[in-house]
């Protein structure tokens, strides 16, 4: 933001990662920003000397900017998404890496029971774009139901709809997923929708007397969970990841250019370097690092064996040895021969 442009507030605090515009909004209306010493209100611009104030706080712009990035978490089962947790429970934010400015902002939520992916973006834009639902980005989730889901309640909660919160909620899609041969009472479906409202899954199919025993989330939009990530754990997007998140709520011009095969050839030897010095190894004793760098050096010698000595020439030798002892004198009796 340059000294005469002037932008809106949120956007400003958004662009720097403190979060949403929409959360970012909620601040503004609990009075929780001041710009120049006076209460912010919604839609209020501001230029890049004035003084925005969070929380008491002042907010600098930091002169280093990170660069976007995206996360793909995989939540389990017992974990909030919250950065505090009054309870003490686990938080998603706790092995999260550290950024030089800004913060991780989550794309949407998942309640405690839920597990699967979870996306974390250090834009707020990005992060705004991919929640809202004029963008259509589509939630893909599997459920497993205890009881039985009829033809008609597959066109209830895909067609008719089912008034949730005052708005008229119901599935993109509704199919049965990969279950095991034989009658189950619990049984796997795979559900899409394009809003993100809270427990929207489990509210829709409860409407119908049905109980849900598990859900996860397996993709949003063009990302996939897939099989790479264990659960609680993370990893970062691949340029295609991310570059086909920006394209999907029209941020193309951030999306970067696919980088070249020696790009990709060096962060693949980086990562194979950083697991290896990470792995933990046995100490080793003095003469066995002597011995392994002869061997990185190419000039190691094999190790000496001693050859076993000819029998024969052992019981000759033992046989000279013998003749060469004195034998001890023996002790005379008391009488002379005559």
């Amino acid at each position: 933001m340059s000294d005469s442009s002037h932008e809106r507030l949120q956007k400003v605090l958004a662009d720097a990662g403190l979060a949403s515009r929409r959360e970012i909004e909620r601040w503004i209306e609990a009075g929780r920003i001041e710009v120049n010493g006076v209460t912010a209100t919604t839609g209020l611009k501001v230029k890049a000397k004035d003084r925005i104030k969070v929380d008491g706080r002042l907010f600098t712009p930091a002169r280093r900017t990170e660069p976007l990035r995206v996360l793909l978490y995989r939540k389990k089962v017992g974990e909030v998404v919250t950065r505090d947790d009054p309870e003490g429970r686990p938080t998603i934010f706790r092995k999260l890496p550290n950024l030089v400015s800004g913060r991780w902002i989550t794309v949407g939520r998942l309640d405690i029971n839920t597990s699967g992916l979870l996306l974390l973006t250090n834009h707020g834009e990005l992060a705004k774009r991919l929640m809202h639902p004029s963008y259509e980005i589509t939630r893909e989730y599997a459920v497993r139901v205890l009881g039985e889901i009829t033809p008609e309640i597959i066109t209830t909660l895909t067609r008719t709809g089912v008034m949730i919160d005052g708005h008229r909620a119901k599935f993109d899609s509704l199919a049965p997923g990969v279950n095991e041969e034989g009658v189950s009472a619990n049984q796997w479906w795979g559900a899409t929708l394009h809003e993100g409202r809270q427990r929207e899954v489990r509210r829709l199919i409860e409407s119908q007397k049905l109980q849900v025993s598990r859900l996860i989330r397996t993709a949003y939009g063009p990302i996939v969970l897939g099989r790479g990530i264990k659960a609680g754990g993370f990893r970062e997007a691949t340029d295609a990841e991310r570059n086909a998140l920006l394209k999907a709520v029209g941020l193309d011009a951030l999306a970067a250019a696919p980088p070249s095969p020696g790009v990709v050839r060096k962060r693949a030897e980086a990562a194979a370097s950083a697991r290896a010095a990470a792995r933990p190894q046995a100490p080793r004793s003095a003469k066995a690092k002597r011995a392994a760098e002869a061997a990185d050096a190419g000039f190691a010698k094999p190790a000496r064996k001693a050859s076993p000595k000819p029998r024969a020439a052992a019981s000759a030798g033992r046989s000279s040895a013998a003749a060469k002892t004195p034998r001890a004198p023996q002790a005379r009796s008391g009488k002379r021969r005559p």
